[in-house]
This record gives C-alpha cells, structure tokens and sequence, in this order.
C-alpha cells in the first residue's frame, strides 16, 4: 500500500493577506479554490511552481480570533537555491522571526504566526 503526502492545512484569519503573503515570500501560487455556497468558508490551495505538496489555506466565516498556536512546535520548511537572496527577500518583508547562523537557517512567521523554516537547497 503507498500513500502520497497531499497538502497541509493552515487557517487564517485574512485570506487575501495570506495568500498576498505565500506568493510574496515564498512563489506559492494558487491552483485551486473551493467556496462554501453559502459563504461559511474559503479554502485556497497554493504550490511552488512544478511542486506536487500543497498548502491549504482555510478562513472560516465565524472564526474571528487569533488562532491558538501553542508553543508553535508545528512548521514546514522550504529550501531555497539563492538562500542569501531569500534572506534579503524575507528581511525587507519584516517576517523573520528566528534565525540560526550556525546551523544556516532561519524562520519567518506568516500573518496568522505560523513558523515556516528556510534551508539552502544544497546543505
């Protein structure tokens, strides 16, 4: 039996902030979107470009508070061939919120606080 990892899933509370922030800072672009008829919801699927995982994001209606994150343990990551413009990128967008120079990474949070790990492509 094989299984194939499909997407994740992330509510958000602003979808239009969230998804200008995905494509931004890291090229997702949205394949597919599926709206509750009578507007209870919103669900947006993003990918890299020639990527095959998914990242879904959900806005709910009714839902109008922060999300309880936890201690925010949960992250995906991205590797990135340019890392040092990467860097740059998500430093003019004001969104790194850790960085290890010595294991060379770094994190940035989404609008909603969501971590997302950047690695260089070849480590």
């Amino acid at each position: 039996m094989i299984f194939n990892y499909v997407h994740n899933n992330i509510n958000v509370l602003d979808m239009d902030r969230s998804v200008a922030f995905y494509e931004e800072a890291l090229g997702l672009n949205v394949v597919r979107t599926k709206e509750a008829e009578d507007g209870s919801y919103c669900l947006k699927f993003l990918e890299c470009p020639g990527g095959s995982h998914q990242i879904e994001l959900t806005w709910l209606r009714d839902f109008g508070r922060p999300y309880n994150l936890g201690d925010n343990e949960f992250h995906m990551a991205f590797t990135v061939a340019d890392y040092d413009a990467a860097h740059a990128l998500h430093e003019k967008l004001g969104c790194i919120v850790f960085e290890n120079t010595a294991m060379g990474l770094y994190f940035i949070a989404d609008p909603d606080g969501y971590w997302i790990e950047i690695l260089p492509e070849k480590r």
